[in-house]
This record gives C-alpha cells, sequence and structure tokens, in this order.
C-alpha cells in the first residue's frame, strides 16, 4: 500500500515542505505540504519531480575507485583505503596547501554538506579552498563583512511587510529567491502589489518577474554600482537622508556623501543608459514609500562592481532608515545560529590574509576565487607547490567555473582527486575515488545556512523518508570517513568525528558568560543529548545552545530536538524582528557605512562613468526548471522553454544576418560556442543571454539524458581573468562578445 512522508525539498533556496508518496522504496509523486508552516503548500516544477530525480538510473550506487587509467565500481572499504593512499603521501611530501578542496552549492541543501565541510578543512589545515561562492554571491559576504563586521550578517527584504520592494539583477519568479529564503516568492509579490505596493525591477532582461512590475528599467549590464550610488547621491543632495531609530548605530555619515558626490544622476545616466529623472524618481519613491527594501542578487554580483553595488544596497536601506524594520530589510534569526553575543565592538572582517600562488589573489571570507582553480594545478611558480590533490564535494567547476577546458585539463594533471557526487558528470569523471551519497529520499534535512535567510523565522527537520538501501552509505558518514581519511586518521569510528565536534562546541560553550550553559559539566551536558545518530545529537545540540533552545534546561519551554520532532510540519518562530546592534561585529559596535576597502575602490567606479560599450555583451539567466548543472539530467525539467538558446533583440539579430531557431556562434575572451538563436525582445539591444550550466558534451560522463542535449557552456567564453577585486567574485555579466552566424567564418562574422 502506498505511504505518505514529508520532505524538505533540497532543490533551490525556498526549501518548500512536500509531501512524497512512496510505493515500497521508490518515491512515486511529491506535492506541496499544506500544513507546512512555511510554505503552506507552495511547490514549484523541481520540488514536484522529486521522485523522478531520487529514482534517477545514473546516479552512482557504489562507490568508483581508479585501476590502471579506468574507473570500476569498488567496496566502500576499498574506496576509502585508496583515498588514505592519495591523499596523505601529497600532504606529508608538499604541504596541506599542496590539498585542494572544492566546495559546490549542493553543500548547502544538504545536512551532511552543512555539518562536515568546516571540520574538514580544521582537519586538513589548508588554505586552498575554492567554493561556489567565488561564482555568484560572494560579492554580498564580503560587504556585509565591512558593513556589520559578519560576512554572513545578510538582511533580507521583509516581504510579507513592505510597502515598496525595488529588485536589482533578480529574478525570483524563475529562481525562487536567492540570499533569501522565501517559499513562493511569487506570491509574495503579488500580495506585495494587490496590498497597494509598489515593485520596480532593474534587469536588462524583461524576466517573468519584471513583467509583474509597476516599473522595469532595462539597464545597460554592469552598472548597477552606478545606478545605486546615483540614488544615494540623490538621498543627500535633496535632504531625504532619514535614518530613524538606526541613528546611534550608524558610523560615516558625512564622509560617505563626500565619497559619492561625483556620481550625480546626469553623472551616471550615460554608463547606466538610466534617464537622470528616473533615477531621482527611485530615489525619492524609496525614500517616500512608508517602509520599502532595496534587494540586489547575482546579476548585480557578478559584475565588475559586485562588491560596490551589495555594499551600496544596504546603505541605501539603512539611508532610508529602512533596515532592521518591519517592512524593510532585516537580519533573521535561526534556531541554529549560536547564543546571540551582547550587543559590542568585534573582531570585524578582514580581506587578503592570504593570497593565491599564481596571481596573488586576495582571500575572500577564507576562500580563494574559484576562477583560479585551473591555474593553481597548472602553473609553476618559485612561491609554493602547485595543487597536487582535490577533495570535491558537490562540486562541477568543469561546467560552474570559467575556462573550463583549462580546468579540464588541469583536472587530469592531479597527483589524486577524490569527488564526493552522485553523478559521474563532466568534474568527477576525472577522480581517482568517486564516494556518492544516497539519494535525498534516503537522507535526512534541516537547512542550517537557507533559515539564517529565511523571510519568517522557522524550524523544520525531516528524518529519510525511506531506509538506506543496502550496500549504500550515508552522505553523513562518507564525509565523516573522509575527514578521518584526509587528517591520518583512517580507519577510527566514524562517530568520533561527531563527537569530537560536540565535545569542542559544550567546553567553549560553557566557558562563554553569555552562555546558557555557563559553568556547567560539559559531560553531563553531552549526556543529555538525543537522537537517532550523531548528525541529531548534533542538531540537537545546536538548537538547545540557540536563541530559541532550552539551553539544556535553562529555558524549559525552549527548543530541542524532540520538541522539533512532535511538530512534523515545523514550529514557526514568528515574524521577523529588529535586532540591532546585537548582529554587529565591526570594531566600533556600529554599522560602518564607509569601510576603507569600499571607499579605496570608488576611484574604479569613478573610471567606470566614463565607460560606453559599443559591441555586445553577454548575460546569464535563469530559469524555474533548472538549478545550475544539477538537474539536466531528469526529462521533466529540460522540456520547454528550459532550453539553451542565445537570446537576442531583433534589431541584433537583423543586423548580425541571425535568424530565429538556427545555430550562431558566440565567441569571447576564453573560447568560443555555437548554440540556437532565440530572438525576442525580451532583451534589450546590444545585450545577449545564455543560460548557466549545460555543456553535457564531454566524454566519460554518465549523464544520459542531458548528454542527448548537452547544450553549451557559457562560462568557456570566459579566461577567468576578470574579477571584482575586492571578493575575487567572476565577473559572468556583462562580459564582451562577438556573435554571428554559424556558418560565417570568424574572420567575415559582422562586428558586433
Amino acid at each position: 500500500m502506498p505511504r505518505t512522508a514529508l520532505r524538505i525539498c533540497p532543490l533551490c533556496e525556498a526549501t518548500c515542505g512536500l509531501t512524497l508518496t512512496i510505493e515500497g522504496t521508490r518515491v512515486t509523486a511529491a506535492r506541496g505540504d499544506r500544513d507546512d508552516v512555511f510554505s503552506k503548500g507552495f511547490i514549484c516544477p523541481k520540488g514536484a519531480s522529486f521522485g523522478a530525480l531520487d529514482a534517477d538510473p545514473d546516479r552512482l550506487r557504489t562507490p568508483l575507485v581508479r585501476e590502471n587509467g579506468e574507473l570500476r565500481e569498488a567496496s566502500w572499504e576499498e574506496a576509502f583505503d585508496a583515498v588514505a593512499r592519495g591523499l596523505r603521501p601529497v600532504v606529508e611530501r608538499y604541504g596541506a596547501d599542496a590539498l585542494g578542496v572544492v566546495l559546490g552549492n549542493p553543500n548547502v541543501h544538504t545536512m551532511a554538506g552543512a555539518l562536515y565541510p568546516t571540520v574538514l578543512l580544521g582537519a586538513v589545515r589548508t588554505r586552498s579552498l575554492f567554493t561556489a561562492s567565488t561564482v555568484d554571491q560572494m560579492p554580498k559576504h564580503v560587504s556585509s563583512g565591512l558593513l556589520f563586521g559578519d560576512a554572513n550578517a545578510i538582511p533580507v527584504p521583509d516581504l510579507d511587510h513592505t510597502d515598496h520592494l525595488l529588485l536589482i539583477g533578480a529574478n525570483p519568479l524563475e529562481s525562487n529567491g536567492s540570499l533569501c529564503t522565501a517559499p513562493d516568492f511569487p506570491g509574495k509579490l503579488k500580495a506585495l502589489k494587490a496590498r497597494g505596493g509598489r515593485l520596480t525591477v532593474v534587469d536588462p532582461r524583461r524576466t517573468r518577474t519584471a513583467k509583474l512590475a509597476d516599473r522595469h528599467l532595462a539597464i545597460r549590464p554592469g552598472a548597477d554600482a552606478l545606478l545605486l550610488a546615483a540614488m544615494t547621491n540623490v538621498l543627500f543632495e535633496e535632504g531625504l537622508v532619514d535614518l530613524g531609530d538606526l541613528a546611534p548605530h550608524v558610523d560615516g555619515l558625512s564622509e560617505l556623501r563626500e565619497a559619492i558626490e561625483d556620481f550625480t544622476p546626469e553623472a551616471v545616466a550615460g554608463a547606466c543608459d538610466v534617464d537622470p529623472d528616473t533615477i531621482r524618481a527611485l530615489a525619492r519613491e524609496l525614500a517616500a514609500a512608508p517602509t520599502a527594501a532595496v534587494y540586489a542578487r547575482i546579476g548585480s554580483c557578478t559584475v565588475p562592481h559586485g562588491t560596490l553595488a551589495s555594499w551600496l544596497v544596504d546603505v541605501l536601506n539603512t539611508l532610508t532608515g529602512n533596515l532592521d524594520r518591519p517592512g524593510g530589510a532585516l537580519f533573521p534569526q535561526a534556531a541554529t545560529d549560536r547564543t546571540p553575543r551582547p550587543a559590542g565592538p568585534g573582531r570585524g572582517f578582514s580581506l587578503g590574509r592570504w593570497h593565491s600562488r599564481v596571481r596573488r589573489l586576495p582571500e575572500a571570507k577564507g576562500e580563494l576565487p574559484l576562477s583560479a582553480l585551473a591555474e593553481e594545478i597548472d602553473t609553476a611558480t618559485p612561491e609554493g607547490e602547485p595543487l597536487r590533490a582535490l577533495i570535491v564535494i558537490a562540486a562541477n567547476p568543469v561546467l560552474s567555473a570559467p575556462d573550463g577546458n583549462r580546468l579540464d585539463k588541469a583536472l587530469g594533471s592531479l597527483d589524486f582527486m577524490v569527488s564526493v557526487d552522485p553523478y559521474l558528470n563532466e568534474t568527477s569523471r576525472h577522480a581517482h575515488v568517486v564516494l556518492p551519497p544516497p539519494p535525498p529520499a534516503q537522507s535526512p534535512h534541516h537547512d542550517f545556512a537557507f533559515n539564517t535567510l529565511a523571510v519568517r523565522n522557522q524550524v523544520r527537520y525531516t528524518r529519510p523518508a525511506v531506509p538506506l538501501e543496502p550496500g549504500r552509505m550515508a552522505e553523513t558518514e562518507i564525509l565523516a570517513r573522509l575527514i578521518l581519511a584526509a587528517s591520518g586518521m583512517h580507519g577510527a569510528d566514524p562517530a568520533a568525528v561527531d563527537t569530537m565536534v560536540i565535545d569542542q562546541t559544550l567546553g567553549k560553550a560553557v566557558q562563554e558568560p553569555h552562555s546558557p550553559v555557563h559553568g556547567r559539566d560539559p559531560r553531563e551536558l553531552a549526556a543529555l543529548l538525543t537522537g537517532a545518530d550523531g548528525p541529531e545529537r548534533r542538531l540537537d545540540l545546536m538548537l538547545r545552545l540557540g536563541p530559541y533552545g532550552d539551553g539544556f534546561g535553562a529555558r524549559p519551554d525552549g527548543l530541542t530536538l524532540a520538541r522539533l520532532l512532535d511538530h512534523p510540519h515545523g514550529i514557526d518562530l514568528g515574524p521577523l524582528r529588529p535586532r540591532l546592534p546585537q548582529p554587529l561585529k565591526t570594531p566600533s559596535g556600529r554599522i560602518e557605512l564607509l569601510p576603507a576597502p569600499l571607499a579605496a575602490d570608488l576611484p574604479r567606479l569613478r573610471e567606470a562613468l566614463r565607460e560606453r560599450p559599443t559591441g555586445l555583451v553577454l548575460v546569464g539567466r535563469r530559469h524555474l526548471r533548472s538549478n545550475n548543472s544539477w538537474l539536466h539530467n531528469v526529462p521533466a525539467l529540460t522540456g520547454g522553454t528550459n532550453r539553451c538558446t542565445l537570446h537576442l533583440h531583433p534589431e541584433d539579430a537583423e543586423r548580425l544576418g541571425v535568424r530565429d531557431g538556427e545555430p550562431v556562434r558566440i565567441k569571447g575572451a576564453g573560447g568560443e560556442v555555437t548554440a540556437p538563436a532565440e530572438v525576442t525582445d525580451a532583451i534589450r539591444p546590444g545585450v545577449v543571454s545564455l543560460p548557466h550550466g549545460w555543456g553535457h558534451n564531454r566524454p566519460g560522463t554518465r549523464l544520459g539524458h542531458a548528454g542527448r542535449e548537452p547544450g553549451v557552456n557559457v562560462n568557456q567564453l570566459l579566461d577567468g581573468t576578470l574579477l571584482d577585486p575586492l571578493s575575487g567574485n567572476a565577473v559572468l555579466n556583462g562580459i564582451p562578445v562577438r556573435v554571428g552566424p554559424a556558418g560565417v567564418p570568424a574572420a567575415l562574422a559582422p562586428e558586433n
């Protein structure tokens, strides 16, 4: 008989609750959980396809080990023996930094990915960390770190209560939101309009979100920071700055005014291609609204001035008094956050504590730019050793990083590589060992990261919907064993990893004066933890020590794992609330409006005032049925409009001799690709668009459906040299390209 089970969807940042229909051990259907305290039944096509993804026949079921140049199936014991033999000699001979760790964004969608990579990094002590953040969101982390002293203190728009929302470089009707966890983002935007609110969208494409807006500005790609600086200028010049309750918490107001005085609407209009009167109107409307929020995402981050744009978003929210107030942009408080410390000065945020070996690129948030990964492997320098081994967890940088062809070759030269991945994909095919995690239905789920970005405070946890299939290993155990193998403790009980973390966490907590367990015996506290295994005990620990927790008895009505398990649809913890000054960790204990690194980058933005691109520039795009390169092997998610085509405006198509549906050649600094043309007036003239995550045509993969319709890799158009200097984030949008009919030789192609 079919049965049902609850599961939180792991396929995008919306984290919707699902009700799965299960026959035997197979998920046969998925629908929205109407009783979920957060998503209330909302579901998108990705969640509806949960069963197809879960049962994908191309998912690896057993480890693979390379022998005589070929990957073969192996036992788990063989696989971890090979990992220990492959990694330890590299570290012992060349040092810890010769071992690189690459983390993909699926890590934030699993419990294992949230709980173990930080432990791995602490155990192997390498500074060679590369993640998907530097091809996505690192500018926001850096700007938050500099403004607020904490790279993870990211305010989110109070979507349910705001009167005015300005969206920049974001398309939540397709992406479901990013760095803003909000089930049914489309419904929240429609509700905003229904209650008389105003929605403005700034995007070079007329996206589905832009079509919903009261005003759509088709800005020139890459000019977001200039637009925001001019709006800031208007607030000062017209006397519209009103800090309200923020006034005691803000430093640098007069210095900021002086720093942006050059960025008048007239000065930026040409570079932005936005009329000065419109810029003034945007600033006045933002200041006049009863409540308002500015929200910007990947389109504003993956550009040359991504960190400045991210900073100016929060500057505008601050200057209009909308930061940290209902209806504005607020700091969420997740149930697994550490016990809030008393407000006061902190250590702040530092950049460039170390640098990459080849280009001397500075670290940000402990990470080096993913764009530098290939050169750190294939380039010799007098300083330090090249990367000789890699641990790659849930990442596919051959498709997601610039110049995948170079990285593809570099990976083949490594002494050793281990991938934790359910697929043999464009990256994992180079591994000497592949460790496949089980399908999501066989794994537990709690959203550690996304709850810190949620538009409503809540907590949910779901245990595996079906038992672990014989022969599989839980992802948590895979990563625990990987930590032991990489750190020289191969063969130890993997449960020791969780025990170590619990002991260390409690040892620190009992010494913190503001902790609810200050002065208690950590062994006594450890004995009180509940849970079926180490990961659940760690979740119980984090809940108990968190802002809503029971404090191990100090607050009897507080959260524990046992209480959460009694609420299978989750526990609502209420709307976002003002929290300042507690989240601030700057040296001053205040919002530092003009941090020195940002002030030092403003001359580069002034240079952009004179820039006028004359040829075509490229931007990416999202689709509701995609999430980077993950989901192209699921047939239900690659039909309809989810295709790898080049969008271009009819005027550009006519000038270039390109016809709708015919192949078109796109050439950038890093290479050339050919894709079908899709002529549409939904994109502004002078701009073309290719989606991200495609290019599944390399040999040696096991992605049957994706390989039949591979698309092309947009990141191959990049050579990896264009970066936002503060964050190291790759410049993926607004890059110059040449476009022409595929049959026309490059020398004869029309000039853009």
